[in-house]
């Protein structure tokens, strides 16, 4: 309905923006500035690169329970975010098992060397973007809380963001339990 609106109606932009809480857009300029720190080359320890993917994870959890959780639904729900996220970190890395070339992993200081990239811009967007496109179409029609294969799909989707983020984090994970002193990404990944 929301495209629709959009298409057909466009001036609705305006008021749904208006309507919006102004935190959403503080919540949005952080996620801006985080992805957008990481489309340059940058050192990162261990700890920080797996706080992001479990960062999205709970934001897309939350997303499915606040949209979903009064339907009855949210376990099935969590069940094909799951069952979504597992199968594109396993494909993730088939297609791609090493860490992106230009990775370096530190052991002393247990840091990486990363890589620029626009991939955890567009990932985070993507899941700050279905949880707020998510939420106007359910402002307008609360009803759709209600619809289960809704709220799958929604899951899914989720779960494709997360499963990426997952993917990624592994491969880092795999470089850094390489255990010699100084550990580099192969040069033709």
């Amino acid at each position: 309905m929301l495209l629709q609106l959009l298409v057909h109606q466009p001036r609705m932009l305006g008021q749904i923006v208006q309507n919006t809480p102004s935190w959403v857009w503080g919540l949005l300029a952080g996620l801006l500035w985080l992805g957008a720190s990481q489309l340059f080359e940058r050192t990162a320890g261990l700890r920080r690169v797996m706080l992001m993917p479990l960062a999205m994870t709970g934001l897309s959890v939350y997303g499915l329970v606040s949209a979903f959780g009064g339907s009855g639904r949210v376990g099935a729900a969590v069940l094909a975010w799951l069952a979504a996220a597992a199968m594109v970190t396993a494909l993730a890395l088939w297609f791609r098992p090493t860490a992106p070339s230009g990775t370096r992993y530190a052991a002393p200081s247990r840091s990486f060397r990363l890589p620029g990239s626009p991939i955890p811009l567009v990932l985070i967007l993507g899941i700050f973007l279905t949880k707020y496109f998510v939420g106007v179409e359910l402002a307008m029609q609360p009803a759709l809380a209600q619809d289960g294969l809704l709220a799958l799909q929604i899951a899914a989707l989720y779960g494709v963001f997360n499963g990426l983020f997952a993917a990624r984090a592994l491969r880092l994970l795999r470089l850094a339990r390489q255990g010699t002193p100084f550990a580099a990404t192969a040069a033709s990944a």
